[in-house]
């Protein structure tokens, strides 16, 4: 129970930090802890809330070091919207990959891109590979962008 607790408070420091006065919802068809592997398992419609934070994918395992996810990995909080298809987080470096169809709406602003890096002390995302942006009507395309998320901005 401890891990499955670490595991789903990790992915939801993606965007914020946490407050942990909440205890998460945490549900998938399977979790195991593989002892062999050093890794605790979900699959199956793996889906996390918190604090009005909403994380899903098809499966995701932890080392408590490292968090893999993927099968369509979203992650929603209040007007953010943010998905992909697989998600990289390393804990020690505060940082977080996410790849393939990597999709982020807000209110006035889309961005898609091939990867995205997230740095959750900074706030800072930065989208490269064929990456569009529609932003209060404009759209423009770019080999990279960084987005700071406290602040809505690009740059």
């Amino acid at each position: 129970m401890k891990k499955t607790l670490f595991f789903c408070l990790s992915l939801l420091i993606l965007i914020s930090n946490i407050s942990f006065a909440a205890m998460p919802t945490i549900t998938a068809d399977k979790q195991y802890f593989d002892i062999s592997a050093g890794m605790h398992v979900l699959s199956g419609h793996v889906y996390i809330a918190h604090n009005n934070r909403v994380v899903t994918a098809g499966e995701a395992k932890t080392n408590m070091v490292e968090v893999w996810a993927s099968g369509g990995v979203t992650f929603v909080q209040d007007d953010i919207n943010f998905s992909g298809d697989s998600l990289y987080v390393y804990f020690p470096s505060s940082s977080a990959q996410i790849s393939g169809n990597v999709k982020l709406s807000r209110t006035n602003l889309e961005i898609s891109a091939n990867k995205a890096d997230f740095n959750w002390d900074s706030k800072i995302a930065v989208f490269s590979g064929n990456v569009n942006v529609v932003q209060n009507g404009n759209c423009w395309s770019a080999d990279s962008v960084h987005y700071n998320v406290l602040e809505n901005s690009i740059y």
